[in-house]
C-alpha cells in the first residue's frame, strides 16, 4: 500500500471505532474498544493513539503514510479548535483538545466534526442522499440530531448549531429530551421511546392489557427501544402502538424540516433502519398532512443506506474534509 491513507475515529459513549482507508469509503482495516466514559478521557485517548498505530503496523505502514485524521463525535464540540466539550454520552470529556493531541502525536492534520453533520456528508456522498442537492440526515439513536446539506454543501449555521431539531418543543408536556419536556428528541429518539414505553406499559397493566414488555418492567424496571422493536416483531399490540406514536411525532418534526428547508430527501439512521416501515409509514403520513403540499410532494423519507458502517464512513469523510 504505497498511497497515503486516511484514519477515521468514531467516538461514541459505548464504543470508539478506528478505521484506516486508502480509498474512501472502502475500509482497509478496523479496530474498536469500549470508550468507558466513566473512567475519563485519558484512557480512551491513549487507546485511540494505540489503535491508530496498530492499524498502521498491520498494513506495514509508518506515520509518514498518514494523509489526515478525522474525528466524529457527538456535540457539543468546537469543531474549529477541535475540542470535545462534555457531550451527554461523554460527560467526563471536559474540553478535551483531541485535534491538538492527535496532531502532536502523528504530525498530520486532524479535523473534528459533530457526528450528525459527518453522517449527513457520508449519506450524501455514498448513501441514500446521493444525487441530491438538499438533504437532511437524522441520527435517531439514544438522542436525536440532524445534519443539513443545503445546495450541495454542509450547513453549519452561525454558531455551528444548525440542525438541532431535537430541541424543538412539540408538546407542552411529554417525554424529556434535550432537557426539554415534549421535545422532538423526547418523542422521537431511542431515549424517548423508552420513556413512552414505560408509561404506556404501566397504563396497559392497570387496564389488564397483556404485553410482552411488562416482563421487562418487572424484572429490570426499564424498557429499551430495542425491547419495543423485538416485541413489535412478535406482534405485540402495545409495542406496535408505541412505535406508531413515535412515528407520528417524528412526522410532525419532518413537516417542520420540510416547510423550513424544502429538502429532496430526509435520510434517517438508527431506529429507522431497524424499525423500517413500522416507523416510517406513520411518519410520512403525518408529514404529508402537516407540511406544505408542494414541499412534501418532492421530499422522500428513507432509512440510511450505509447501515452499521455509517459511523466508520462518516469519520473518514471528516478526515477528507467537506
Amino acid at each position: 500500500m504505497s498511497e497515503k491513507v486516511l484514519i477515521g475515529v468514531d467516538v461514541g459513549g459505548t464504543k470508539t471505532a478506528i478505521v484506516l482507508s486508502s480509498c474512501a469509503p472502502v475500509v482497509d482495516a478496523r479496530t474498536e474498544f469500549p470508550t468507558l466514559p466513566a473512567e475519563g478521557p485519558d484512557q480512551a485517548v491513549a487507546n485511540i493513539k494505540k489503535g491508530i498505530r496498530d492499524l498502521l503496523a498491520g498494513q506495514d505502514l509508518t506515520d509518514a503514510a498518514l494523509r489526515a485524521i478525522g474525528v466524529s463525535c457527538g456535540g457539543p464540540l468546537d469543531r474549529v479548535a477541535g475540542v470535545i466539550q462534555s457531550p451527554p454520552n461523554l460527560s467526563t470529556w471536559v474540553n478535551v483538545p483531541i485535534k491538538a493531541i492527535l496532531e502532536a502525536e502523528f504530525r498530520v492534520g486532524c479535523r473534528v466534526e459533530n457526528d450528525a453533520n459527518a453522517g449527513a456528508v457520508a449519506e450524501h456522498r455514498y448513501g441514500a442522499g446521493q444525487g441530491c442537492q438538499n438533504i437532511v440526515f437524522l441520527t435517531m439513536g439514544t438522542g436525536l440530531g440532524a445534519g443539513i446539506i443545503a445546495d450541495g454543501r454542509l450547513y453549519h449555521g452561525a454558531s455551528d448549531l444548525a440542525g438541532e431539531i431535537g430541541h424543538v418543543r412539540l408538546t407542552r408536556t411529554g417525554p424529556i429530551g434535550h432537557n426539554k419536556a415534549g421535545s422532538v428528541e423526547g418523542w422521537a429518539s431511542g431515549g424517548g421511546v423508552a420513556q413512552v414505553a414505560r408509561r404506556t406499559v404501566e397504563a396497559a397493566r392497570k387496564r389488564g392489557h397483556k404485553t410482552l414488555l411488562a416482563a421487562y418492567l418487572r424484572s429490570r424496571k426499564t424498557i429499551t427501544a430495542r425491547d419495543v422493536a423485538l416485541a413489535a416483531e412478535q406482534g405485540d399490540s402495545v409495542a406496535r402502538r408505541i412505535i406508531q406514536v413515535t412515528g407520528q411525532r417524528l412526522g410532525e418534526a419532518l413537516a417542520i424540516l420540510v416547510d423550513i428547508l424544502n429538502p429532496e430527501r430526509i435520510v434517517i439512521g438508527g431506529l429507522a433502519m431497524r424499525l423500517g416501515e413500522t416507523l416510517l409509514a406513520p411518519a410520512r403520513s403525518v408529514m404529508q398532512r402537516e407540511a406544505l403540499v408542494p414541499a412534501a410532494y418532492v421530499c422522500q423519507v428513507v432509512p440510511a443506506a450505509l447501515g452499521e458502517q455509517i459511523g466508520d464512513i462518516a469519520a473518514l469523510c471528516v478526515a477528507m474534509g467537506f
